[in-house]
């Protein structure tokens, strides 16, 4: 409707041009069979029918052209040529509800998804990572120890969507960098192409100097990159002490949790979902503390949590940095997270525009991160926050 369409009108000429091909087609099939009756079509014949449309991809007219031929075909030449057994139909409809889960859109409309990725692979193996655009990363420490997490010129993107153009980051062993930027300008997408989560059509991942580009989130997290997802990263149904014991196996160190989080101990046998949002995002790093990863991606940490939860967050996550962890952390909140980052990059529609200490950080970029408006003059991160000049 906010686009200039009537919807009710819309609504019944989809409606009467429906019923005109079901009505034409009623007539061709009877006109092909000489003959037709009520008991021609059963009940169980339409929901047959409808599911080889959906299966295929209801949203598209060709698909539902393959459908038809799909139903009136394929059943033939499988009776004729493969087998007449009653099973197979029924395996064949499970196998097609596989597939509509997998693919929501239907199989049909996956074919030219997965063209498009296969395509853009093959086309990023080509592109070495100098052709890639944005800031050189930070520069390696000089004792020679290879970057915790490095991030070399990711593009990425979804069904075809680019989102990331050339993203490229540098973590280092012991090191905050702060992941800032405006709404949909690819932080989230950052941190689950990191994680594994998401494939890059073009760029590598480097943990500890090994390329781990194509391998999955389960072997990056058993390396020791670990994320934490937008949100709250537990699971709600299980109990605090479940929770726990996924990441601690060990009885000891599940204890010293609780000698930490006293809270927690009175509560171990409630169910995770049960608590309070700043309750659930200590439950999802006090593990880390216990066992600290080598890289630890947190999405919005502090994502609805009252402001002293956020500072008991943030204490934690200066924890994790001493104990060595390097940290990507993305942030809404400019002024908290400028308070721990060492180091800050800006992200502004899928590049990072400007990466560099947290001492050079001024309220232009700030403000022009945020609200892609140039501040009026220069100045530091503490005159973004004295003067008001970013407040997001």
């Amino acid at each position: 409707m906010a686009s200039g369409v009537s919807v009710i009108r819309t609504k019944l000429l989809l409606f009467t041009l429906s019923a005109g091909l079901a009505g034409f087609g009623g007539v061709m099939y009877a006109s092909y069979n000489t003959r037709i009756t009520a008991t021609d079509f059963t009940a169980m014949t339409g929901l047959i029918w409808l599911a080889v449309v959906v299966a295929a991809g209801v949203r598209r007219p060709q698909f539902a052209v393959v459908a038809g031929l799909v139903y009136a075909i394929v059943p033939h030449l499988v009776a004729d040529h493969v087998t007449d057994s009653v099973h197979l139909p029924v395996v064949l409809f499970g196998l097609a509800g596989l597939a509509l889960a997998n693919d929501p859109d239907g199989y049909c409309a996956a074919i030219s998804v997965r063209r498009h990725r296969r395509r853009s692979t093959k086309t990023g193996a080509g592109v070495t990572t100098s052709e890639a655009t944005g800031p050189a990363p930070t520069p390696a420490p000089e004792s020679g120890t290879p970057p915790a997490l490095e991030l070399r010129g990711l593009h990425a993107g979804y069904d075809g969507a680019p989102v990331l153009h050339g993203v490229r980051i540098t973590v280092h062993p012991g090191e905050i960098v702060a992941l800032l930027g405006p709404n949909g300008a690819g932080k989230s997408t950052t941190c689950r192409t990191a994680a594994g989560l998401l494939t890059p059509l073009r760029g590598q991942v480097y943990v500890a100097g090994r390329d781990v580009t194509r391998e999955g989130p389960v072997r990056r997290a058993r390396a020791g990159v670990l994320l934490a997802p937008e949100g709250r990263g537990i699971f709600p149904a299980l109990t605090i002490e479940e929770n726990l014991t996924l990441h601690l196996p060990d009885k000891h160190a599940r204890e010293a949790v609780y000698e930490r989080f006293a809270g927690l101990a009175a509560r171990r046998n409630v169910t995770a979902g049960a608590l309070s949002g700043g309750e659930q995002q200590l439950l999802a790093l006090a593990p880390l503390l216990q066992e600290p990863p080598r890289v630890l991606i947190a999405d919005e940490p502090s994502l609805g949590l009252a402001p002293r939860i956020v500072e008991d967050v943030f204490r934690l996550l200066t924890e994790l940095r001493d104990a060595g962890t390097g940290l990507l952390l993305v942030e809404e909140k400019a002024t908290e997270i400028l308070g721990v980052a060492d180091t800050v990059a800006y992200l502004d529609r899928g590049r990072v525009s400007w990466c560099g200490p947290r001492a050079e950080v001024r309220a232009d970029r700030l403000t022009e991160a945020y609200l892609g408006l140039a501040a009026s003059g220069p100045g530091t991160a503490q005159d973004a926050e004295e003067e008001g000049a970013v407040r997001p």
